[in-house]
């Protein structure tokens, strides 16, 4: 549990206290050439001081904002504390942005300083600089891995490793310095800026402050009563995203637990093996993912095999759903006692093979996860949370919970919060973890507090037992030309259900019917079409074969026969490409933007629509 108000702190503030009182206790760990570095929190401390102290040194002034490019590393936290003590913010970059959109962010936010975290990050932030206007504010880059950068001459370069040796030499003349703005940090000043993901037009700085993001992580950390015995957590989501920071490096600071850095995205499942969090997040993809490693790996198992799983899971299913109606407890001795059995015989295998089989607490957040994922993993015996936010609420707002774990729903409001439901169902909320306003966006900001209360733009249900129901984006609803009103997500969400189809994009509004754009998932319905002998030898020949439309006509069916029929879909096109976050279909976070892709696949739009104008 937490030892200290953290309402009345910073988060540099926050980690000085674990340096004095637990310095030898282990925070980080990462790997590098195949064993995991240890990094005591009095060595965490020490180097987030240095590194704030070389920053200074360079000119970073109190006020100022930093930017981090590149993947998940111990780096990326010092890089973001130090900023924070003293006195700037931190803004992160998703490594995957290409350099238009790295170049946009760094010169809406004025940033003059850079941490990169390798060559090709860097490259980009130089590639920003040398076109299309440039980046008159860049006055210093950073990089971590200085790997194939011998040659480079480029003015204010610098490796990570140097600014913190200048910090330890310039200790005597800026440490004082350093230290006084440590201590003078208060919990409103803004300690960090997000930047939306941008599904409807330019991303937004959404600036945090140390209280919102302290409040928020807080919450879940008293509700579900975790501390460093308790937690422990794989960094592995991109830190620019406010989950993986609040999940990792915010509840980090309030129960005192190690953090541990992935390889790469590649290795997560790799990586959870060997660390065996009692904790784990992960977007509604990589629980998919799970799920579905699971099913292709049972393909290749023997028949009797294949039987045992398919047995444990069908009768898993009852005993999960009661537990479900019961606010996650067994609903009886005889489901304990079956439970039992099947972890035995097939399910503490399952979650060993997934890197489960310690984590007490699984979230999901970033979007609604589809039930039958969710459910999936109750089965296993994975407690797998909903949990809903946006980064405007520094990422919670309400969670799912022992006794609140409603089918479908994404639990209730964190203590502190107020929520309210707008007269056309959007959800209005307001407390300690909304945020300041968007950077140098005061009309925008205006919009978004109007009122006092932070306007989410999701359209909830509140269900008895107090939880919201997220139904859609409001922006996303499609109102037929019948003047029926469609709720996408929960279409899209139930193909996404089938191991064949990736993503889905429902259309219709303003139309007399529904279709669908539908990308099929490449590894699944490839590994379909080879056990039936189908050539194929890319996405798009896979995606334009005969038998793979029958296939997914038979997946559109099925999810038509649980939906009214108003609701169906009539028609169907299967994408000849992937969409991608390179092509600007996709957000850094694999979110569609819808608006993108109807501009995009217009003419295959009319190829749906066209006929029946």
């Amino acid at each position: 549990m937490i030892g200290f108000d953290p309402h009345t702190l910073t988060m540099p503030q926050i980690l000085a206290h674990h340096a004095r009182t637990r310095g030898s206790a282990l925070a980080l760990r990462d790997k590098d050439r195949g064993l995991w570095r240890r990094t005591t929190w009095r060595q965490y401390f020490d180097r987030v001081r240095h590194f704030a102290i070389g920053l200074m040194a360079l000119g970073f002034e109190p006020g100022e904002r930093l930017a981090v490019a590149g993947d998940d590393s111990p780096e990326w936290f010092i890089a973001d504390l130090a900023s924070q003590m003293i006195g700037g913010a931190c803004l992160g970059i998703y490594p995957t942005n290409p350099w238009p959109e790295m170049q946009y962010i760094l010169r809406h936010s004025k940033t003059r300083f850079v941490v990169c975290g390798d060559q090709e990050q860097t490259d980009k932030v130089l590639d920003a600089r040398r076109n299309a206007g440039g980046l008159p504010d860049l006055l210093t880059l950073v990089c971590v891995d200085m790997k194939g950068m011998r040659q480079y001459a480029e003015d204010g370069l610098h490796s990570f490793a140097d600014v913190e040796a200048l910090g330890r030499r310039e200790e005597a003349r800026l440490g004082g310095r350093v230290d006084e703005l440590l201590a003078a940090g208060k919990p409103g000043d803004v300690a960090i800026i997000v930047y939306t993901s941008g599904t409807t037009g330019m991303p937004k700085g959404a600036m945090l402050s140390h209280r919102n993001m302290l409040s928020s992580a807080a919450e879940v950390v008293r509700t579900l009563g975790l501390d460093a015995e308790t937690y422990s957590v794989l960094c592995y989501l991109p830190l620019c995203h406010v989950a993986e920071r609040s999940f990792s490096m915010v509840m980090q600071l309030l129960t005192g637990c190690t953090v541990n850095f992935a390889e790469s995205v590649d290795t997560v499942v790799v990586n959870l093996r060997e660390i065996a969090p009692a904790g784990f997040l992960g977007v509604p993809r990589i629980w998919e993912k799970m799920q579905q490693s699971v099913v292709n790996r049972s393909k290749d198992a023997t028949r009797f095999q294949q039987w045992v799983l398919a047995r444990c899971l069908r009768l898993g299913r009852p005993i999960a759903e009661r537990r479900l109606a019961n606010g996650g407890a067994f609903a009886s001795f005889a489901d304990r006692a079956m439970f039992l059995l099947l972890r035995i015989a097939c399910f503490r295998a399952l979650r060993r093979f997934l890197g489960l089989d310690r984590v007490r607490n699984g979230f999901c957040g970033g979007a609604p996860v589809s039930p039958e994922v969710l459910l999936f993993f109750w089965i296993l015996g994975v407690p797998l949370y909903q949990i809903y936010g946006m980064t405007e609420c520094a990422g919670v707002s309400h969670m799912q919970q022992p006794g609140a774990v409603t089918y479908g729903c994404s639990g209730l409001p964190i203590a502190g919060l107020d929520q309210k439901i707008a007269a056309d169902g959007e959800l209005l909320i307001r407390g300690a973890s909304i945020f300041v306003g968007y950077l140098f966006d005061e009309e925008a900001s205006a919009r978004a507090l109007a009122g006092g209360w932070l306007h989410t733009g999701d359209i909830v249900e509140v269900e008895s037992d107090g939880e919201i129901r997220v139904l859609d984006r409001k922006k996303d609803i499609l109102i037929t030309s019948g003047g029926k009103n469609i709720t996408p997500s929960l279409i899209e969400n139930a193909l996404k259900d089938s191991p064949y189809i990736r993503e889905a994009i429902l259309l219709g509004d303003g139309r007399n019917f529904l279709s669908a754009l539908i990308q099929v998932d490449f590894e699944a319905t490839g590994k379909w079409a080879q056990e039936r002998r189908i050539a194929y030898t890319t996405y798009r020949t896979l995606a334009e074969n005969a038998s793979v439309r029958e296939l997914v006509a038979g997946e559109v069916n099925r999810v038509n026969d649980r939906f009214a029929r108003v609701e169906n879909i009539r028609k169907f096109l299967i994408l000849a490409k992937e969409l991608d976050h390179d092509d600007g279909e996709l957000t850094a976070t694999m979110k569609v933007r819808r608006r993108i892709i109807e501009t995009k696949f217009k003419d295959e739009i009319t190829e749906i629509y066209g006929r029946t104008a």
